[in-house]
């Protein structure tokens, strides 16, 4: 007997199979030349790379360290041509799912609790969100700015008095969807910063004096993605017009030099910038709640992942910013403190020259608005794990990187009018 199953629901049997990434490998590869490096660039036409770092192949150039992704199929023929070319690369991921599921490392430590050493889905997020408000009322609030494409809503966490005159810090983690990193260290400040109040005499210090409005997932949707469909993806979930592909990559949505790249144009790129600047309703609702407390907000602080680095202006041009010095010297002192924990080392630097040039992101932007100290943190680790940096990595991670962040927000306390 033949049992026919409705159309409806075969789709949606099909649509919720989470992508699997079996034998799947992430490869390493530093071209010598030029000719090596167009190379690397010839083969991503002709297969499916997903670039980790850089995060596009028109980066690319001699002597960088790349990495990409390469699926079971194509890592044969893909390895062949290197091996031809006399290319020396090396495998920092043999099978990607396997890696994947390496990550939860971390046994739960009492069920119902939140853990801060585990990575968290939004479900759990959002309802450490009312926890903390209602744990910590006189010191965190919950600001609703917006919400994304598919209505879930974005949360700002007011940290410090109410007063609302005084000066603030803007952080967001989690712009990329499979940064996971990011929206752990989120929490962990939040988490730290209501806690050690009282106790800590710099977090006390800081929270006396200035504010902190952290938003803990900024692409909400391709977070909530990346936990059920795809470990992998980046962008934001939004629908392109005259395209079957899906999604805006936030982090080039900014109104800042946002026409300068050509190869941010392909809809079904991981680097498509969307229709116009902040066409997305997440960027629109941060640009709107930071151009609304701009008197206020003195430094604009964004975390990423991964390749340990502390970056400043410009993403879209060589050019250096007139506070380049002090930039420079706030970031070499923020990667000195944070090295003192566990001797992990940063490097430091404007983006342009340091990572690769961007066009359209958040840091250039809040800088050009007139925020005169943003960084942005490229989280651990330096490829071994790349994206699935495991659990157990988590509170070292974030432990290191806030003695830095304590450290830039007492310089802006002591150095900004």
């Amino acid at each position: 007997m033949r049992f026919i199953l409705p159309v409806g629901l075969i789709a949606t049997t099909l649509a919720i199979v989470p992508v699997r990434f079996d034998r799947e490998k992430v490869l390493r590869v530093k071209p010598q030349d030029e000719n090596q490096a167009n190379i690397i660039k010839d083969l991503a036409k002709t297969n499916q790379l997903d670039f980790w770092y850089p995060d596009a192949t028109h980066h690319i150039s001699a002597n960088m360290t790349i990495d990409f992704r390469v699926s079971e199929k194509e890592s044969q023929s893909i390895q062949s041509a290197l091996d031809q070319n006399k290319m020396h690369y090396e495998i920092l991921i043999h099978d990607l799912q396997e890696e994947i599921e390496k990550q939860f490392d971390v046994k739960e430590d009492i069920p119902g609790r939140h853990s801060y050493a585990k990575y968290n889905n939004w479900d759990k997020i959002v309802a450490w969100t009312e926890k903390m408000v209602h744990k910590h009322p006189e010191m965190v609030s919950r600001i609703k700015i917006g919400t994304t494409v598919e209505d879930n809503p974005l949360y700002v966490l007011k940290i410090g008095k109410r007063d609302e005159g005084r000066k603030a810090i803007f952080m967001d983690c989690g712009i990329h969807a499979r940064e996971w990193i990011s929206p752990a260290f989120c929490q962990w400040f939040v988490y730290q910063a209501a806690k050690t109040y009282g106790k800590n005499k710099i977090m006390t210090k800081l929270l006396d004096r200035m504010n902190f409005y952290v938003l803990p997932v900024f692409n909400i949707d391709g977070y909530i993605w990346s936990w059920t469909r795809n470990r992998m993806w980046r962008k934001n979930r939004s629908k392109n017009q005259n395209s079957k592909c899906i999604g805006t990559d936030l982090n080039r949505n900014f109104n800042a030099s946002w026409n300068s790249f050509l190869n941010t144009k392909n809809p079904c790129a991981d680097i498509y910038r969307g229709p116009e600047p902040e066409s997305e309703k997440e960027t629109k609702a941060v640009t709107d709640f930071i151009r609304s407390h701009l008197k206020s907000i003195k430094a604009y602080i964004t975390f990423h992942s991964y390749s340990q680095m502390l970056l400043f202006p410009y993403g879209y041009t060589s050019k250096l910013p007139p506070n380049h010095k002090d930039l420079a010297k706030v970031a070499k002192i923020g990667t000195d403190v944070l090295a003192t924990r566990y001797e992990t080392r940063y490097i430091y630097g404007p983006i342009a020259s340091t990572i690769y040039p961007t066009s359209g992101s958040s840091l250039d932007w809040a800088y050009n608005l007139g925020i005169k100290h943003t960084f942005a943190f490229e989280l651990r680790d330096k490829g071994k794990f790349g994206f699935l940096l495991p659990e157990s990595l988590i509170k070292p991670t974030c432990k290191e990187t806030l003695l830095a962040v304590k450290f830039i927000a007492k310089y802006i306390l002591k150095h900004t009018s």
